[in-house]
């Protein structure tokens, strides 16, 4: 398997683009989480998400959505939510084929 090797000053221009680059984004992410309350109601999801009532029937009952009906109606949770959405990135991501399948 082939090496590579990097010398300091390219390390530190890797480090400093990442910090110029990742930071921001993530600090914005951050911030709107924290605007947004802990639980999200059906229809404020649907508004966030812009989505129909169907499409959010279709995601409350997939396996693995961070949806809680321990509260009466179904709640969606908003930070459990950001991450199941980054993970599905990921995923399809690392399995290009199966993409479009549903779960």
């Amino acid at each position: 398997m082939p090496t590579t090797t990097y010398s300091q000053e390219e390390i530190t221009a890797m480090m400093s683009e990442l910090q110029s680059n990742l930071l921001p984004a993530l600090l914005e992410q951050m911030q709107l989480v924290s605007q947004l309350p802990p639980l999200l109601t059906r229809q404020q999801f649907m508004e966030l998400a812009d989505i129909s009532h169907t499409k959010a029937n279709e995601l409350f009952n997939t396996r693995g959505f961070p949806v809680t009906r321990k509260l009466g109606y179904p709640r969606v949770l908003t930070k459990e939510f950001f991450e199941w959405l980054n993970e599905d990135v990921v995923r399809r991501e690392e399995f290009p084929n199966f993409a479009n399948r549903v779960i």
